[in-house]
């Protein structure tokens, strides 16, 4: 399992505000019941299987265009370890615990 960290930025909107084109990118993972994901201030996390996530990132990329947007940036980050399973919950779980109990090891 991968997780995959995009943060789309449409450009040449006509507007500084942006949460219309991030909320069309949403729609895109609403309804892809087979992806985990989490919406955060600066990007989102998606978990899942990763040439699934890659059609996804695809599909998120082209909704500012299907919005009017002239061009867009798209940032992609992949976290694909293939040694154990890796998932959004699980990695926060790991920091937490070193938080109460430092020299922790995964």
């Amino acid at each position: 399992m991968a997780l995959v960290e995009v943060t789309v930025i449409p450009l040449g909107t006509g507007s500084t505000s942006l949460s219309s084109f991030v909320a069309g990118c949403v729609r895109v993972l609403e309804q892809a019941e087979d992806v985990k994901y989490q919406l955060t201030p600066m990007g989102t996390v998606l978990e899942g299987d990763l040439p699934r996530l890659m059609e996804l990132v695809r599909q998120m990329h082209e909704q500012p265009f299907l919005a009017g947007a002239t061009r867009v940036s798209t940032t992609i980050r992949i976290d694909d370890r293939r040694d154990k399973e890796g998932t959004m919950q699980g990695k926060v779980a790991s920091v937490e615990t070193k938080l109460i109990t430092p020299g922790g090891t995964d």
